[in-house]
């Protein structure tokens, strides 16, 4: 450690903060260049959301989304010992007669998947605390899918609660194979409002 900190000591400042900042703008880069993968070469599918609009104040006005998956069966899991909170789970989606995609089955591994069926990955959020003394998987589960906020320009969140308490949003978002999951837009009425740009 002393030779490290000796090593540093004798690099000009300018040069230090350089380096950080490069590393701060490489990871940056990594998350928009995976974000942009994700909505490039996911797969679309449609859910109905329950949103909620909390503010930010950091970050502008957010749109908290909940999802008919976001609360799924868990036939073949239930009564099966669980590792708590944050479980990775994959959950089978298919389209409804509406086109809306809803969960199917739920599972701790990727599984086959039909014709138009898509598999997201999400974490356990609860559902994962029964069976007294040892932990097992309830007949329910929350399930977190990383896509539960969207940001929207300041202001423009109450319009979008207003729909919301009269059934009217939806969300496209784009599934990889792997199960990732990125909103690419919001829809009122089924008309896109809200675009996300790959870049």
């Amino acid at each position: 450690m002393n030779r490290l900190h000796v090593a540093l000591g004798r690099v000009p400042r300018p040069a230090l903060f350089a380096v950080a900042g490069l590393i701060q703008i490489a990871v940056i880069g990594a998350i928009v260049i995976d974000r942009a993968s994700i909505l490039r070469r996911g797969t679309e599918v449609t859910l109905d959301t329950r949103p909620v609009d909390p503010r930010d104040l950091l970050r502008g006005d957010y749109v908290q989304l909940r999802y008919r998956i976001s609360n799924v069966r868990l036939d073949g899991l239930a009564g099966t010992p669980s590792k708590g909170r944050d479980t990775p789970i994959f959950v089978k989606l298919a389209p409804n007669a509406d086109g809306f995609y809803e969960a199917v089955s739920a599972h701790l591994a990727p599984v086959p998947l039909a014709d138009r069926e898509v598999l997201i990955k999400g974490r356990v959020a609860s559902g994962f605390n029964c069976g007294g003394n040892v932990s097992t998987f309830c007949a329910t589960a929350d399930v977190a899918y990383g896509i539960e906020r969207y940001f929207v320009p300041e202001g423009e969140g109450r319009a979008i609660e207003a729909a919301r308490n009269e059934g009217k949003v939806s969300v496209v978002a784009a599934v990889t194979p792997d199960g990732r999951a990125a909103i690419k837009r919001l829809l009122i009425d089924g008309k896109p409002v809200y675009d996300e740009p790959l870049f």
